[in-house]
């Protein structure tokens, strides 16, 4: 295989935060057990020998298409105009989402907390329905009056609520 190789590829694929979940098959004819432990420590979901044995690759893929498509629903952003209060520090201040999915949300407010600030906040979904509560921190900050800000600790009955508004609201592929 042409520079990077098999082994640097997974690794580097691993670093990206947009690749940590992505099931990756290594193939491979060097059928040391060294070899199998150097793939996995690489960041490799699967193992395959050459030469390839096509209904096992084809059972690997069909198992990954469940775990790829899970994670594509929990990450996947629907926009959503919501009233957001957040306190970080001493400070409060309120906001609305622009987007929001099941582990984070983009937010539009007056002043912003700087990249890393933790933070409490509440998320008013629908007029009668309580507020998702949650700690979080901003991951990043766009247009000066935008803060990207990734979810941390939601209580079960939280998560499921916001899991029950959002699915609808995303469409099918």
């Amino acid at each position: 295989m042409p520079s990077p190789d098999g082994i640097e590829l997974a690794r580097q694929m691993r670093s990206s935060r947009f690749n940590r979940m992505t099931p990756i098959v290594l193939i491979s004819d060097d059928q040391r057990p060294s070899a199998r432990s150097v793939g996995f420590a690489a960041g490799a979901s699967f193992f395959l020998y050459k030469p390839i044995d096509k209904s096992r690759l084809l059972k690997l893929v069909q198992a990954t298409q469940g775990t790829m498509e899970h994670e594509r629903r929990r990450t996947r952003r629907v926009p959503l105009r919501s009233k957001v209060r957040l306190k970080f520090g001493e400070e409060e201040l309120e906001g609305e989402s622009i987007d929001v999915s099941m582990t984070g949300l983009l937010v539009r407010a007056p002043r912003i907390a700087p990249i890393g600030s933790s933070l409490r906040m509440s998320l008013h979904l629908a007029p009668r329905m309580r507020p998702i509560v949650a700690a979080g921190s901003v991951v990043r900050i766009l247009g000066g009056n935008q803060m990207g800000i990734q979810l941390h600790q939601l209580t079960l009955s939280d998560s499921e609520r916001l899991q029950e508004f959002l699915l609808p609201l995303i469409p099918a592929q």
